[in-house]
């Protein structure tokens, strides 16, 4: 997200400034909705020196759920270069005027409807009809454009044990059979799943859980202690494994994996060093601390994998059947415009007689 000062205040009234900042220093505000929020001075940079005359190295990212003000690259100089992720018609061509610090320009801050559509501009003149209809690309590579960090596909970035954020793509493509499925039949891109400055509703924006899918196995967890106890099936098969600002204990960050997998392997690692690269990635599991042990935080991964074969087996085959995907609220489905081409066909013909 890429708002003015003002359009952040308006969003979260008590979104902080860096010290030695006023609101009128501030030219953007990166993100601010739900984890973090860095700051961009007037030329553009993001602000990476703060304090009085800006002797201080660091203290410059606003982490929102401890209030608490961490470094981020502290007393560098950094230039923004973000928008094609955080902003609409992006271009690295040509500067953005007055602003030295960006590293390129846009259209417009912010995900815009453009964004994921394309350009509407020909829809709009055109009210829509025949070629104008605007593009609905279902395809999860289309989430994968902002949803994946690096330039890899087949490796998901990790630091200090942790995944690191905006990965969703790459974890999908190492999640097996869920890889078949696309973001949108889980979720509206049109509904934030997660609870944040202008939404208090966890879970918003899941337009289908996985019971809807693995019904079978679903009707035995709910009737085993641990689904009778309220524990969740996200609780264990997509744990806080990532960490976009900060971990609240040792296995437990603020997001949620989309790995699913669980490996009960007591030896197995949930990071790596790649040799080649000098990199940590993660595998394409996730492991038992994770799973079991943000919340049973006083044992050890030991413990978990002895315990592990005692939870309730709710691994079971079962006809799965890949569901179409919900067509988001407010769009024709095609089932519409095959309808109105029917309607078009017969009236035609009817004329002609």
């Amino acid at each position: 997200m890429l708002t003015t000062p003002d359009e952040a205040l308006e969003m979260r009234p008590d979104l902080p400034v860096p010290e030695g900042y006023a609101k009128e220093n501030i030219s953007y505000v990166i993100g601010g909705w739900g984890w973090k929020a860095r700051y961009m001075n007037e030329q553009g940079y993001i602000i990476t020196r703060t304090g009085e005359n800006f002797s201080v190295n660091g203290s410059n990212q606003y982490n929102i759920e401890t209030g608490e003000w961490v470094d981020y690259h502290p007393g560098e100089v950094v230039e923004y270069d973000c928008q094609r992720c955080h902003a609409t018609g992006a271009s690295y061509d040509s500067a953005t005027e007055g602003h030295p610090g960006i590293n390129g320009s846009w259209k417009f801050p912010g995900i815009q409807c453009e964004a994921c559509h394309g350009a509407g501009s020909v829809h709009v003149a055109e009210k829509g009809v025949g070629d104008a209809a605007i593009n609905v690309d279902k395809n999860a590579s289309l989430c994968g454009q902002c949803h994946q960090r690096g330039n890899r596909s087949d490796q998901i970035p990790a630091s200090e044990g942790f995944i690191r954020h905006q990965e969703q793509y790459q974890e999908f493509l190492a999640s097996g059979k869920m890889s078949k499925l696309d973001c949108v039949v889980c979720h509206d891109p049109h509904s934030p799943a997660h609870a944040g400055a202008t939404n208090s509703i966890e879970g918003k924006g899941i337009k289908r859980d996985c019971s809807d899918c693995h019904v079978k196995a679903a009707e035995i967890y709910n009737q085993s202690s641990m689904g009778t106890a309220g524990v969740k099936c996200i609780d264990c098969h997509m744990p806080k494994a990532v960490r976009t600002a900060v971990n609240t204990s040792q296995y437990e960050a603020d997001l949620r994996t989309h790995l699913f997998r669980i490996n009960t392997d007591a030896d197995a690692e949930f990071t790596y060093i790649d040799p080649q690269d000098g990199n940590e990635y993660a595998n394409s599991h996730i492991t038992i601390e994770y799973a079991c042990l943000q919340c049973h935080e006083n044992r050890d991964k030991a413990w978990a994998a002895e315990l592990t074969p005692l939870v309730v087996n709710h691994s079971i085959e079962e006809e799965i059947e890949i569901p179409g995907t919900p067509d988001a609220e407010g769009i024709p489905g095609s089932g519409v415009y095959i309808s109105l081409a029917v309607l078009a066909i017969v009236a035609f013909l009817l004329r002609k007689k």
